[in-house]
């Protein structure tokens, strides 16, 4: 399951969507805005995104996740507007019988959000705003997938 929403991410629905009988690990991961970015303080990050680009990238994504390493749930809610420090910006859960499995598959997943999917922030401080530019990982690339 995936979602594109601009209210607060319900952190426990998106654990529960993922949630199976047959799986031995579950892992969670949340995205939070920080404090700071790369030219200091951060009061807040406004996100926006292509919602269907958005989603087509997140479905292949989910599709190569699934596949790979044979996960029994897949949640990923990605958050846009305005946000304030301290909020969740993006959810993913990942279950599969094995820990090892949903552990990798987790972070692949938002190595690959971070990278792939057009999703842009703008970071807001008293001193003004910027738009922060995208993150290029080369070591995403598992079997010609990104």
């Amino acid at each position: 399951m995936i979602a594109i929403v601009h209210q607060t991410i319900d952190v426990s629905a998106v654990l529960q969507a993922a949630l199976s009988d047959s799986s031995g690990a579950t892992v969670l991961f949340l995205g939070t805005v920080r404090d700071h970015g790369e030219q200091g303080a951060v009061s807040e990050i406004y996100y926006e995104a292509y919602p269907e680009m958005a989603e087509a990238a997140l479905r292949k994504i989910e599709q190569y996740a699934i596949e790979r390493w044979n996960l029994l749930g897949f949640v990923t809610v990605q958050r846009l507007g305005l946000l304030k420090v301290g909020e969740i910006s993006v959810a993913i859960a990942v279950s599969s019988e094995h820990r090892k499995e949903a552990f990798e598959a987790c972070s692949y997943v938002i190595d690959v959000i971070k990278q792939s999917v057009p999703v842009w922030k703008k970071e807001i401080s008293a001193a003004g705003s910027r738009w922060v530019e995208g993150v290029m990982l080369e070591d995403t690339k598992e079997d010609g997938h990104v």
